[in-house]
């Protein structure tokens, strides 16, 4: 049960939540719709951010320290998922505060964290993440930037790649190697990073979505005060490792309530129209009741539907129980890795079966329908890439959890 606050529990929570955002619906539309570049998702996450925050709903679940209103994590799990299932912000970048902001939290000084976290949360602040390098893949212990003491903090050299929204964040959570080059993931030193840096250049990646989402950044020689530091030298690993938590548990819920979204739409754009549906939705709108048109599907498209509402309730039932355990302060382990599997498999999925159902719309549709579709298809199959791959997380899933060895 939640004390904090007006809200005797959750539910009553999502109810009051839910009025504010019907009412503010309109005014939080997005002005951009289809492709889209991550300047404008990045426009749209300081709307909603500001509005959030202004309404009190952005504050609940951190800590007053930090500008919160205190209450369960689980208000802010609720929060990110009643967004991402209205489309009216990016689930990825609003998942971003969910991966980084607990662990900064933990790690910080309490002066930098109340001195960054409330930019973060109101919207004005974007962070990224500094952890992948070209030559380590999934292998963070093998990292090479290196971070070397001098007086009054250090001095960072390397490369790093992958990073999201490097061009256009001001911050960015860096893991630094400040051990010998064989301490592996001893010798792993975290740091918060101001950006733009003396030093720091970055070149932005295009991917296969023409999203220009990713960026190689190169450190010579930028100076990080002691200050800026996480937690102590060397306990770098600790913070991935607790970092990697959050992205397991309310990242991946986030994202599976955009999922659930578009499959509400897709069902509404494959199902024939009923005579009660409303004139003027927008693209990808559905009826107030999709699931009593799946009746009038034939049954192949049914079973394809069916077929994809399944993987994704497995997904998310699995996450419900991720989410609570980690509000209820349990250690998660290796046993997230089956969350990380079933999310991109549940994404792929339904990415596919709106490529078979909707023939050609997502090859050759040039309105805003098609270029939403074909932008989010395209991004798909990146998901059993980023933040571990699919083969190093069904390993995982072989070794420590079913026991079956190296071999």
């Amino acid at each position: 049960m939640i004390e904090t606050g007006p809200f005797p529990d959750l539910a009553a929570f999502r109810r009051e939540l839910v009025a504010w955002l019907e009412t503010e619906a309109v005014g939080l539309r997005p002005a951009h719709v289809g492709h889209t570049t991550p300047a404008d998702h990045i426009e749209q996450f300081r709307r909603v951010k500001a509005a959030l925050w202004s309404g009190g709903w952005g504050r609940y679940g951190w800590p007053e320290r930090v500008g919160g209103l205190g209450g369960s994590a689980m208000m802010r799990a609720v929060v990110g998922e009643e967004v991402a299932s209205r489309d009216i912000a990016d689930a990825g970048l609003w998942s971003m505060t969910e991966v980084l902001g607990p662990t900064v939290l933990a790690f910080a000084s309490a002066e930098l964290a109340a001195q960054v976290l409330p930019p973060k949360l109101r919207g004005e602040a974007i962070w990224c993440q500094g952890f992948s390098e070209p030559s380590t893949g999934s292998d963070l212990a093998s990292l090479a930037c290196r971070a070397t003491p001098v007086d009054g903090g250090w001095l960072i050299n390397g490369q790093k790649v992958w990073t999201s929204f490097a061009d256009l964040a001001q911050h960015c959570v860096l893991l630094a190697r400040t051990g010998e080059p064989g301490s592996a993931h001893r010798g792993i030193t975290a740091f918060f990073i101001d950006i733009p840096s003396p030093g720091i250049t970055y070149r932005p990646i295009e991917i296969q979505n023409g999203a220009l989402e990713f960026c190689e950044v190169f450190y010579d020689d930028v100076f990080v005060p002691d200050e800026r530091m996480l937690g102590t030298v060397g306990q770098g690993w600790q913070v991935a490792m607790d970092i990697l938590p959050y992205e397991r548990s309310t990242s991946f819920w986030h994202r599976g309530a955009m999922l659930h979204h578009r499959l509400d739409q897709l069902v509404g754009l494959v199902a024939p129209s009923s005579p009660d549906s409303s004139p003027g939705s927008s693209p990808g709108d559905v009826g107030d009741s999709p699931a009593d048109s799946v009746e009038l599907l034939d049954a192949s498209t049914a079973r394809s539907l069916g077929e994809a509402y399944q993987m994704l309730l497995a997904f998310r039932t699995r996450s419900m129980v991720t989410q609570r355990r980690l509000a209820a302060g349990e250690t998660l382990g290796a046993e997230t890795s089956v969350d990380k599997i079933l999310v991109a498999s549940s994404e792929q999925l339904l990415y596919d079966t709106a490529r078979d159902l909707l023939p050609g719309l997502i090859e050759f549709g040039d309105d805003d329908l098609g270029r939403l579709w074909r932008y989010e298809y395209l991004y798909s199959r990146a998901a059993t890439i980023y933040g571990g791959t699919a083969e190093v997380q069904r390993n995982i899933v072989a070794r420590r959890l079913l026991d079956l060895g190296a071999e």
